[in-house]
C-alpha cells in the first residue's frame, strides 16, 4: 500500500523522508500497544535519535500554526538543578529514565489561544511518545509537582510566558507492560440528534 504525498507516494517504512529512518508500523497497532514505562535501561538516548522524536513531534496540529511547544533536553546540570528543586523524596523519581525532556508552551495574551496550544502541545508529546514506541523505546508522560513551582521552573529555565505540559521520561525498555483495562466505548461515546 502507498500514499501519494506532496513528493510523490509515500511507502510505508519509508516515512516520505530519507532523514528519519523509521519501519512500517500500524497507527492503530501503536496506538494501542504504547504502554507507561516505569523501568529503563540505563543508557541515555543518543542526541541524533533524541532529535528525529522531537522532529515528529513538531508536526502535531496546531490552530494558525502557533508552533506553541518548546522541548528541552535536560543534561546532567539541568537535571541536578530539578533534583534539588524537588527534594529528596521526589527527586528519586526524576532518575528512572535516562532521557527527560521538559515540554511546554508559550503563552499568548488570549485565553482561547492558550487553550488551543495547550491541545496543540498535548498532541505533539503524544507523538513524540509514539515515535519512540514506533522506534522500540520505553517512554512515560508525567507532571511532576515541582514543575509547578517557580524552584522546579527556574531550574530549567521556564519564563512566566510558558506553560509546563510534560516530563517525557524515555530510554531502552526493561520489561514488557500489559496493556491496561480501558473503559466500553459504549460508557465514553454519545451519539447526538
Amino acid at each position: 500500500m502507498s500514499v501519494t504525498g506532496s513528493t510523490g507516494p509515500i511507502i510505508p517504512g519509508d516515512c516520505g523522508r530519507a532523514s528519519l529512518p523509521c519501519d512500517a508500523v500500524d497507527v492503530e497497532d501503536a496506538i494501542r500497544s504504547r504502554r507507561t514505562h516505569k523501568a529503563f535501561a540505563p543508557d541515555p538516548l543518543p542526541r541524533e535519535l533524541v532529535d528525529q522524536l522531537l522532529e515528529v513531534g513538531r508536526w502535531a496540529p496546531n490552530h494558525h500554526l502557533t508552533n506553541p511547544w518548546r522541548f528541552r533536553v535536560l543534561g546532567p546540570v539541568a537535571l541536578e538543578k530539578l533534583k534539588e528543586a524537588a527534594g529528596p523524596e521526589a527527586s528519586a523519581k526524576l532518575d528512572r529514565a535516562p532521557t527527560l525532556i521538559a515540554a511546554t508552551f508559550v503563552r499568548s495574551e488570549d485565553p482561547v489561544q492558550d487553550q488551543e496550544d495547550l491541545c496543540a502541545t498535548a498532541c505533539a508529546v503524544y507523538a513524540v511518545l509514539l515515535a519512540a514506541h514506533g522506534r522500540g523505546l520505553a517512554g512515560y508522560w508525567r507532571t511532576p509537582g515541582v514543575l509547578r513551582t517557580p524552584p522546579g521552573l527556574d531550574a530549567l529555565g521556564i519564563a512566566p510566558s510558558e506553560q509546563f505540559v510534560a516530563l517525557i521520561h524515555l530510554g531502552w525498555p526493561r520489561q514488557d507492560r500489559e496493556p491496561p483495562v480501558r473503559a466500553p466505548a459504549a460508557e465514553i461515546v454519545t451519539y447526538l440528534d
